[in-house]
């Protein structure tokens, strides 16, 4: 199974979870802007414990506030509200978030005096990036590019995991080398692509 099917999956298994949700606030009122706020901020409250070394309390937080990542294009089809200012939005938003995220790790490996930990931090916040840049460029210049090994769905699951089990170490190694790994398959995907439509 490739990783779009998997994340396929992974959609069409959670519609019976997210469809009474959507419901629930689309009768709320609540617009999908504020769920894709809401989101960064679990994401910068998350970053808060994860520079005290709290990461199984950080982890717990992004298992509740991760998956409105999900709900606020869910509920902005329900209630027909899609926008590109919301896509736009969400997008900034989730680079934000990752940031945050990173910087938490920074903090916290500076105040361990951890070096090492300081480079994979920097590593896998720029390889994060780069992924996030990659598709944005490519769809740019008309190329469909969502390929890749590590993007944002499987970075937030590892993230989760390692917070939760205190595999942070070993969760920095792989996001240093397979978020870049993935900003490569996409440059390559991009340069195949384009001689195909030269």
């Amino acid at each position: 199974m490739t990783r779009l099917g998997i994340a396929e999956w992974v959609r069409n298994v959670s519609q019976p979870v997210i469809l009474p949700i959507v419901k629930l606030l689309a009768n709320w009122g609540v617009h999908p802007h504020l769920v894709t706020i809401i989101c960064f901020l679990g994401f910068l409250v998350s970053s808060f414990f994860i520079m005290q070394g709290d990461f199984i309390i950080a982890g717990l937080i992004l298992i509740f506030f991760a998956p409105l990542d999900a709900i606020d294009g869910a509920l902005a089809r329900y209630t027909n509200k899609v926008t590109a200012f919301g896509a736009f939005l969400d997008s900034v938003l989730d680079r934000y978030g990752e940031i945050l995220v990173f910087l938490g790790f920074t903090w916290y490996f500076i105040m361990k005096g951890s070096v090492s930990g300081i480079i994979l931090s920097f590593l896998g916040i720029t390889g994060s990036l780069m992924v996030s840049y990659t598709r944005a460029r490519a769809e740019g210049v008309g190329i469909d590019c969502k390929v890749g090994l590590f993007t944002r769905f499987e970075r937030v699951t590892f993230l989760i995991l390692a917070l939760i089990f205190d595999l942070i170490f070993l969760f920095l190694i792989f996001i240093a080398f397979f978020s870049h790994f993935t900003a490569v398959q996409r440059i390559w995907h991009v340069y195949n692509q384009s001689k195909t439509s030269s």
